[in-house]
């Protein structure tokens, strides 16, 4: 069962995320076990070479993981997280998917996909949440 009654809802409780909200990351999309999340690629998220930063990509995919593992048992927070870069965007605008791959009577399992808007895999993210 749904902690959120509305994705509205969830956008409120979320609102108070300050670091991802003025990082431009939105919630798009909001399931029973998952959520996806997007973030316009802008200058203040590239780093020295014009890629963009990893921080930014990790913001993005612990936004969505966070989402969609509060919206099964709220709190719950980030306790660990594995992350693979596996290619720059070359979007304008990167989208998260978190799914549940567990859900346990503590803890959960989150796999989080980035993409860009043009469909490339940016990363992909492993993160345990624990249930407080």
């Amino acid at each position: 069962m749904s902690t959120f009654t509305t994705i509205d809802e969830a956008r409120a409780y979320f609102d108070g995320d300050r670091f991802a909200v003025e990082n431009g990351v939105t919630l798009d999309e909001l399931g029973e076990n998952w959520a996806v999340c997007s973030m316009p690629i802008t200058p203040r998220h590239l780093n020295a070479n014009g890629a963009v930063m990893g921080g930014a990509i990790v913001t993005l995919a612990d936004f969505a993981g966070a989402v969609a593992s509060n919206n099964v048992h709220r709190p719950t927070v980030a306790q660990q997280a594995s992350v693979n870069y596996l290619s720059a965007s070359r979007g304008s605008r990167l989208i998260a998917r978190a799914v549940c791959k567990k859900d346990g009577k503590n803890s959960c399992v989150y796999n989080i996909d980035v993409v860009d808007d043009l469909g490339q895999c940016i990363a992909q993210i492993v993160t345990t949440g624990f249930k407080m």
